[in-house]
């Protein structure tokens, strides 16, 4: 493994600075701080910037040589709201916010490829470095297009990093197609009537008719959609009541759904209308419906996906790249992808050991308490970047 020299030089300066964001949180779309750390550094390595697009969202850009081509490389920086349960010195400063998925160590790595970039520039062509804003709901990446970054920032193609817990130090995933999720959200309202609960046939009880309901929406995984496709529906809240004696009005159903093509999305948002609104008339009751479509599917595409593969193999050894399985959690880098040919991929944070004392009891899992970015990574991760954005951009190719 040939980690750049400059990077690994300044591995403790790129630490401090994870660290600090690490301590100081800001959620979605909040990030002014964040920023103004992002910018600073940036700057002062000579890089212009743009600020604003996606609200928070910075982007730096890297030229050198005479070609028009161009590439992005994307680091999420806002946090999670969640109470962090480690004490060690750069735990959150502000209760309630927590680094929790490691946007920290990526805004980390993707500065410490900018500062390599910016004195180095062995590349023909243009580097744009998205500092994306709110990646933990917001839709961050779908504001900064909406803001017009593709057209500002013209690009060939767009990658993304994640940390990912359990995998070793040394080691990256990555594999074409869908790799992440579509994250959706429904909420059913079920109106009935309410009565004593030793009365119950003076009233219509909706709680009956919501565990119906429950019931049924798992035939659409289990026979309306193919095996082979897959497909989460997870009712994850049942609202009913304030009383022990008595039936409630209404009963309020929330939870889920996950998908790796729009194609079963469709199919599971159209039965699970039908089936809540027949259901409920079946027993009596009214029905309100509603299916909030939030992230699409991330979607790798083939030739940048290899493209990938083999510059991590170059630095890592093709024994530590790994075909990434699937997860039925979400990404709005999906929204890049939309965009953009490009890929999403991984890079091992290891067993937790690296944390130091007084880190909580939990695992070091994402969105976990005791969760904390493995600075060992910062090298790696800037080399990784870097490698890519000189293949990429390397003079004669096309």
């Amino acid at each position: 493994m040939q980690l750049i020299e400059s990077i690994l030089a300044d591995k403790a300066g790129l630490a401090a600075l994870r660290r600090d964001i690490h301590a100081h949180p800001e959620l979605c779309f909040e990030e002014v701080r964040t920023a103004d750390v992002i910018a600073r550094a940036l700057t002062d390595c000579g890089i212009p910037i743009e600020r604003g697009l996606g609200k928070t969202g910075v982007v730096g850009i890297v030229r050198n040589g005479t070609s028009s081509r161009a590439i992005g490389l994307r680091a999420d920086i806002d946090a999670l709201p969640i109470t962090e349960h480690n004490r060690f010195a750069h735990a959150s400063r502000h209760p309630g916010k927590m680094h929790a998925c490691g946007h920290d160590g990526h805004t980390a790595m993707l500065l410490a490829a900018a500062r390599h970039l910016a004195n180095h520039r062995d590349f023909d062509g243009t580097v744009y470095l998205i500092f994306q804003p709110a990646e933990e709901g917001g839709g961050g990446a779908r504001e900064m297009i909406r803001d017009g970054l593709f057209e500002k920032f013209p690009m060939e193609a767009v990658f993304g990093m994640h940390n990912w817990p359990g995998m070793k130090v040394g080691q990256f995933a990555i594999k074409p197609g869908p790799c992440f999720a579509s994250s959706n959200e429904f909420r059913i309202v079920i109106r009935g009537k309410g009565a004593h609960a030793a009365m119950p046939h003076n009233g219509v009880d909706p709680v009956p008719v919501a565990c119906q309901m429950v019931q049924a929406f798992q035939t659409i995984i289990t026979r309306n959609k193919r095996p082979i496709d897959a497909g989460v529906i997870s009712v994850t809240m049942i609202h009913a009541g304030e009383a022990t004696n008595v039936v409630p009005d209404t009963c309020e159903i929330q939870g889920t759904v996950r998908t790796f093509t729009l194609e079963v999305l469709d199919l599971i948002e159209r039965r699970m209308e039908e089936i809540a609104r027949h259901t409920a008339a079946a027993f009596g009751c009214e029905c309100e419906f509603e299916f909030h479509r939030n992230y699409p599917p991330t979607i790798n595409h083939p030739a940048e996906t290899e493209f990938v593969r083999q510059v991590m193999a170059d630095l890592v050894g093709a024994e530590n790249v790994l075909e990434f399985e699937p997860t039925m959690g979400a990404e709005d880098f999906s929204y890049f992808l939309l965009e953009k040919p490009g890929a999403y991929f991984l890079i091992g944070n290891g067993d937790g050991s690296h944390r130091e004392g007084g880190h909580g009891m939990g695992p070091c899992m994402l969105h976990n308490p005791s969760y904390d970015f493995n600075d060992d990574l910062i090298p790696l991760g800037g080399t990784l970047w870097v490698r890519l954005a000189e293949a990429w951009l390397a003079p004669g190719r096309r």
